[in-house]
């Protein structure tokens, strides 16, 4: 006989694709979709709404097909507050918990809607009946006690509009380019980083040792000297061989200038940790005249905070280097906070880290030499980040270029 339950979108359903979207899962899933109510915006900024009944031949594949619609902002007609369940212990937490995405999330408590703060994927949501407060907290932070959404009844997620103007982010939103960037999209990008610091936003960059040995060095230093970075997120690597570039010409031993080897080069990175020991940080290099330009010297120069959290295969490491991988999570999320717009530049497991602590509202542009790695960002999560085809060398002088170029032209 079969189960079934009606749902309802509200918002830009049709131009975000989400209608598109709810049903090819629902289909693939087996059940089948009944379009009850279809109310369509008819100007650009007007909200649609739809009113479906979703049926399947059993209750456990349609709790299924319900479960995959929720995260695309799906919902009940008739909505019950959440469910919660307190922790058993410290880190240990009721079966069945629910898992948020990088979406924006309320839930339903005592008849009202509460956000959820900050938002987070692969969080689990934590209610204080008290203070009425709904917050996303790691697995590993959860107390005894505490109360734990269960299930996704009373939780409503808000699926991504395309952005009502025309940017960069609605024609490439989710997508890959093949092909290596044209200046005129790097132009594009260009003008959204003029944009968000025009309305005051951050702009953050997680970049890989790639940008050394490319060569791009000197332009991403020169963003950061004139104001275009605000933190910067990489791993002992970038630092490392920009320091080694920095004192002795090389990067991995290889002669940028050349691209040969140089005789001894193979010992200049542990030569280049070494000194910054013996100074007793980065900042303290700095200071005592050791480092003198660079990447990681324009971010002391000009308070830009960094996060270079440690991996299994880090020589050294640098003494600013977090080991404790967990301390580094946290660090970043600290700097993520206010963050309008992320470059992920030629790091395919930073970029991961750091696009999992994002908000979906957050503009993110991924550069990287192999295609691969873009999809892999995407596939984790990522799902608002536009991804550009391309090596560190060859994209972040064009962005220096074009933001000189449009700074100029603005002044005139």
């Amino acid at each position: 006989m079969g189960e079934s339950q009606e749902i309802e979108l509200k918002g830009h359903i049709i131009d975000s694709g989400v209608m598109t979207q709810l049903f090819d899962r629902v289909m693939d899933m087996g059940g089948n979709f009944e379009i009850l109510v279809f109310d369509i915006g008819k100007k650009k900024t007007d909200p649609s709404y739809a009113r479906l009944r979703i049926a399947a031949s059993s209750r456990e594949k349609l709790l299924s097909i319900l479960s995959e619609l929720h995260r695309l902002g799906a919902r009940p007609v008739e909505i019950k507050d959440v469910c919660l369940v307190p922790a058993e212990w410290d880190r240990v937490v009721p079966r069945g918990f629910y898992t948020t995405s990088n979406n924006p999330t309320q839930v339903k408590f005592d008849g009202k809607w509460l956000p959820v703060f900050p938002i987070e994927m692969d969080f689990l949501i934590v209610v204080d009946p008290v203070n009425k407060i709904a917050r996303s907290v790691a697995l590993g932070k959860i107390k005894k006690d505490e109360l734990v959404v269960v299930g996704e009844q009373g939780v409503s997620v808000s699926y991504p509009e395309r952005p009502r103007e025309s940017s960069t982010f609605e024609f490439m939103h989710g997508t890959v380019s093949p092909e290596r960037p044209s200046e005129t999209l790097i132009a594009q990008i260009a003008r959204e980083i003029l944009d968000v610091r025009r309305k005051g936003g951050r702009i953050a960059i997680v970049g890989g040792p790639a940008i050394i040995h490319t060569g791009a060095d000197t332009a991403l230093a020169e963003m950061i000297r004139k104001g275009y970075i605000d933190v910067l997120f990489a791993g002992n690597a970038l630092a490392t061989h920009d320091i080694e570039y920095n004192l002795y010409g090389t990067s991995l031993g290889m002669d940028i200038s050349t691209g040969k080897p140089v005789m001894g080069g193979h010992k200049h990175h542990l030569y280049a940790i070494s000194e910054i020991l013996r100074a007793g940080s980065i900042k303290k290099a700095v200071e005592k005249g050791v480092i003198k330009g660079g990447i990681m010297y324009e971010c002391i120069m000009n308070n830009v905070p960094f996060v270079l959290a440690g991996s299994i295969r880090d020589d050294g490491p640098l003494p600013d280097v977090i080991t404790d991988v967990m301390e580094a999570q946290d660090t970043m999320r600290v700097h993520i906070e206010g963050c309008s717009m992320v470059l992920m530049i030629a790091t395919l497991l930073h970029s991961i880290a750091v696009g999992n602590c994002l908000p979906s509202n957050v503009k993110t542009v991924c550069v990287d030499i192999n295609p691969t790695s873009l999809t892999k960002l995407m596939d984790r999560g990522t799902t608002q980040a536009i991804g550009i085809v391309s090596d560190a060398g060859t994209f972040l002088p064009l962005l220096v270029k074009q933001l000189e170029l449009q700074c100029k032209t603005a002044k005139k």
